[in-house]
C-alpha cells in the first residue's frame, strides 16, 4: 500500500469534486434515457458556433502543414507564439489593456491555471509562514477547494444577503467583515461566479482592486464566463485588468472545452512562472485550441462570436429557466433564485428548509434529476454551523429545454413535499 505524502493524500484521497462527478458520471451511465442532467457545467452545444468550430477544422486541413503542425509539433511551453500574439493585440488594441505577449501564458485548462497560481502564491514559505487565498465571498467554484499541494490555504467570509422582491436576491461582498493581514497571499474571485451566476459590481471590483494594491498582493480574477469572451455576461459590468491584476480566461465556455485551453494574462514574472509550471508539468500544452482561436481571436471575430451568437443563446436559455421555475414553484415557498446575471446556473436558496441540500440531492437522484448540493460551494469558512451553506443548490440551465423544464417541475413537486412534511 503506497504511503502517500501531504501532497499526494490531498490529491489522491479523494475530494468533495470527485465525489460529485463520480456519482452524477454513475447516474447518468445507469440512469437511462429520462435522466434529467442539470448538475454538470457543460456548456451548451451552440449550432452556429459548432459550424464555426468545423470550418476552422477544415481551413486547418486544407492548409499545407497545418495539420501537422496542429498535431505533431510541441508549442514552446508558454503557448503557441500565434495565438499569445493576437491575444495580446486583441487585449491591447480592443480593450486598451497595457498588454503584451510577456503578460500571456496558455495552460492545459483554467483549473490547471489555478493549481498553479494558487500553490505558486499560497502555503508554506521558505521562512514557515503559511500564506492563505482570501475569497471575499462565498460560495466559490467547487473546484478550488482541494488544490493545495499542503495544508488548505483558504479563507473565506459570508457574503451580505439581499433580498429582492418576494423571489429573488443577491450576493454582495461584506467588505466590514474583510480582513486582509500578513497571512493573506492574494485575493481571489470569479465573474460572473460559478455556482450562484452573481456578478460582482464593477465598484465591488475596484475596491477589491484597490484593496490587493494596497496591500501589495494580487487579485486574481476568474474570468471563464466573462469578457470579452465568451461574454456570458447579462449583467452590466465591464472587464477589468491592471498591473496587479491575474487574470484567467478559457476557450471551454464558448464551445471548446475538450480542447482544454486556459489562458492567463498576469504580470510579466507571473506569467513566466506559469509557463515554467508548463514545462515542468505537462512540457507543453494542447495546440488544438490554439490552432482554431488564433484567426478568430486576430481578427476580432471572437468578440462578434460572443456578443452575437454565445451571450444571447445562454440569455435566453436563463430567461426560459427563470420562467419555468416561477410556473413550477408554489408562490407560498419561501424560495429564492439568486439574479442571473452570467454564467450557465440557476442558484436556488429554500430558507429554513426542513432537510438539508445533500438530501434534497439524494432524493431528486432517486426521481432521476441530478442537481449540486450546495454545501460543496462554502470552503474556507470558520463557522461551518452557518445553515444557509446547506439549503441551497445549483442547476444548469444549458440542457436542452425540455430536459431543463421537466427537471425544474420535479424539483418544485419535491421541495414542495419537503416542506410540507416538516410542517
Amino acid at each position: 500500500m503506497a504511503d502517500f505524502s501531504i501532497f499526494g493524500n490531498n490529491l489522491c484521497g479523494g475530494s468533495g469534486i470527485e465525489e460529485l462527478m463520480d456519482d452524477l458520471g454513475n447516474a447518468l451511465a445507469h440512469g437511462g434515457p429520462d435522466t434529467k442532467m442539470l448538475g454538470g457545467g457543460q456548456p451548451g452545444s451552440i449550432p452556429e458556433m459548432n459550424a464555426i468550430w468545423r470550418k476552422r477544422m477544415e481551413e486547418i486541413m486544407a492548409e499545407p502543414g497545418a495539420m501537422e503542425a496542429m498535431v505533431g509539433n510541441y508549442d514552446p511551453p508558454k503557448g503557441s507564439p500565434k495565438f499569445i500574439s493576437a491575444l495580446a493585440h486583441l487585449f491591447s488594441q480592443e480593450l486598451g489593456w497595457d498588454v503584451t505577449e510577456e503578460n500571456i501564458a496558455i495552460t492545459a485548462g483554467g483549473q490547471t491555471a489555478f493549481f498553479f497560481l494558487f500553490n505558486a502564491l499560497a502555503g508554506r514559505t521558505r521562512d514557515g509562514r503559511r500564506k492563505k487565498i482570501l475569497l471575499p465571498l462565498v460560495p466559490e467554484y467547487i473546484g478550488y477547494s482541494n488544490q493545495s499541494v499542503g495544508e488548505d490555504f483558504f479563507r473565506a467570509v459570508k457574503p451580505k444577503i439581499e433580498k429582492i422582491g418576494a423571489h429573488q436576491f443577491k450576493y454582495r461582498v461584506d467588505f466590514d467583515a474583510l480582513e486582509i493581514d500578513d497571512e493573506v497571499a492574494a485575493i481571489c474571485v470569479s465573474r460572473p461566479t460559478n455556482p450562484t451566476g452573481n456578478v460582482l459590481t464593477d465598484n465591488e471590483m475596484a475596491k477589491l482592486s484597490a484593496l490587493a494594491e494596497q496591500h501589495g498582493i494580487p487579485l486574481i480574477i476568474d474570468n471563464a464566463y466573462g469578457a470579452p469572451f465568451p461574454n456570458i455576461f447579462f449583467a452590466d459590468a465591464n472587464p477589468i485588468w491592471n498591473a496587479n491584476t491575474i487574470l484567467t480566461m478559457s476557450l471551454s465556455k464558448i464551445g471548446l472545452p475538450g480542447t482544454r485551453t486556459g489562458i492567463v494574462v498576469a504580470p510579466k514574472e507571473i506569467a513566466a512562472a506559469v509557463a515554467s509550471m508548463s514545462a515542468i508539468v505537462g512540457l507543453a500544452n494542447s495546440n488544438v485550441g490554439q490552432a482554431i482561436m488564433e484567426p478568430l481571436v486576430r481578427s476580432g471575430e471572437v468578440l462578434k462570436l460572443s456578443n452575437e451568437v454565445v451571450k444571447p443563446f445562454y440569455v435566453e436559455k436563463s430567461q426560459k429557466a427563470q420562467q419555468w421555475v416561477r410556473e413550477s414553484f408554489d408562490d407560498t415557498l419561501p424560495y429564492r433564485v439568486h439574479l442571473s446575471e452570467g454564467a450557465l446556473f440557476l442558484w436556488l436558496w429554500f430558507e429554513d428548509m426542513p432537510v438539508s441540500s445533500k438530501e434534497l440531492y439524494e432524493r431528486l437522484k432517486q426521481r432521476g434529476v441530478l442537481v449540486v448540493p450546495g454545501n460543496y460551494f462554502f470552503f474556507g469558512l470558520e463557522d461551518e454551523s452557518w445553515k444557509h451553506r446547506s439549503e441551497c443548490i445549483r442547476m444548469t440551465f444549458t440542457m436542452e429545454e425540455s430536459v431543463v423544464k421537466d427537471g425544474i417541475a420535479i424539483i418544485a413537486e419535491e421541495v414542495a413535499k419537503i416542506y410540507a412534511e416538516g410542517a
